[in-house]
């Protein structure tokens, strides 16, 4: 009996030290833009340095433009976790905290400093939208991806005042901005990023709106020939993780997480003044007409957002009102 007893205990033993390490854990990241877009970049940053410093614990594995999920489809995939994590631009989660439109309400940040302040983490601004969007979608934010300013695209002269916009079908990436084009008369057509090029290629829309980056990342220049340049709103895109894959980290993981998403964030603002000029310059080189509004258009671009402001503090509720005041309130 002992030596029966001794060899099942020497089998149990054999088993345990021929057991393989623990798997590595795969956290999967979708996005709509291109890897070689700067949103791209900056989140195979992060993937760099955490996979480097949790020693091949944890692999990220990104599926860029747009192959697993569009840009609208992002914050429920998240949330469900239908996936880990994802990009996807501010203006999608505007059905679930409607307060984040605070950044599409045209003109209210005109200058680079007040932006900034806005968006800094913890600032009275995006602390109250960061823990709105986690609490209504199960999606917590780690880090917030400059975009640059919206510009507008057309395939004939730039547009240089409000007026031009009338009758024509603009791409929109929010609903704040819809209201905004149809109070000037024009159309709102709500075309995901990844799916731009061809909007504007097949004559979708006849006005694109987006942010510097895209042409260069997606070679607008083939496409449309004018851009006007303007501080209409800010577009930011957030890095979002399940809150149950979050959980499921380790703290020391958690704290590695956190801290690659901080550097990704403060690298990719501090560059993205000279980012976006590059994108400009590129579509110059391709011989795009860059218009910049002079102050007397810019006194008609402010004036078309009045009826914006007031639909936003009517519709974007208690927490809408609270995030416009502290904006309305940074110097």
């Amino acid at each position: 009996m002992k030596k029966i007893l001794a060899a099942v205990l020497a089998a149990g033993l054999m088993t345990t030290v021929a057991l393989p390490a623990q798997a590595k854990k795969t956290i999967r990241l979708t996005s709509q833009l291109p890897a070689t877009s700067v949103l791209g970049k900056n989140v195979a940053m992060f993937k760099k340095e955490v996979e480097e410093a949790t020693k091949g614990e944890i692999e990220i594995q990104i599926f860029d433009s747009g192959q697993l999920y569009d840009d609208k489809d992002v914050p429920k995939a998240v949330g469900s976790g239908q996936i880990e994590m994802g990009i996807a631009s501010l203006a999608r989660y505007v059905g679930d905290v409607p307060a984040v439109d605070v950044f599409y309400v045209p003109f209210l940040f005109e200058s680079d400093e007040k932006l900034a302040k806005a968006v800094a983490p913890g600032s009275v601004v995006r602390k109250p939208i960061d823990d709105a969007i986690l609490a209504k979608t199960g999606g917590r934010v780690l880090w917030w991806q400059a975009y640059g300013a919206a510009i507008l695209l057309t395939k004939g002269d730039p547009i240089k005042s409000p007026e031009e916009l009338k009758g024509k079908k603009v791409r929109v990436f929010g609903k704040l901005l819809g209201t905004w084009v149809t109070a000037n008369g024009g159309s709102p057509v709500n075309v995901a990023g990844n799916e731009q090029f061809f909007a504007y290629q097949r004559g979708t829309v006849d006005v694109g709106m987006t942010a510097p980056d895209t042409i260069k990342s997606r070679k607008i220049w083939e496409v449309m020939s004018s851009v006007t340049l303007g501080n209409t709103a800010a577009v930011e895109f957030l890095v979002v993780m399940n809150e149950k894959a979050w959980a499921a980290l380790t703290p020391d993981q958690q704290k590695i997480f956190a801290t690659a998403g901080q550097r990704a964030e403060k690298t990719l603002r501090a560059e993205f003044a000279g980012i976006a000029k590059e994108a400009i310059d590129a579509g110059k080189a391709n011989k795009m007409v860059i218009h910049t509004p002079t102050e007397a258009e810019l006194v008609k671009w402010r004036a078309s957002s009045d009826a914006v402001r007031d639909e936003f503090l009517k519709t974007a509720g208690p927490l809408g009102k609270q995030v416009y005041d502290a904006a309305v309130g940074l110097k």
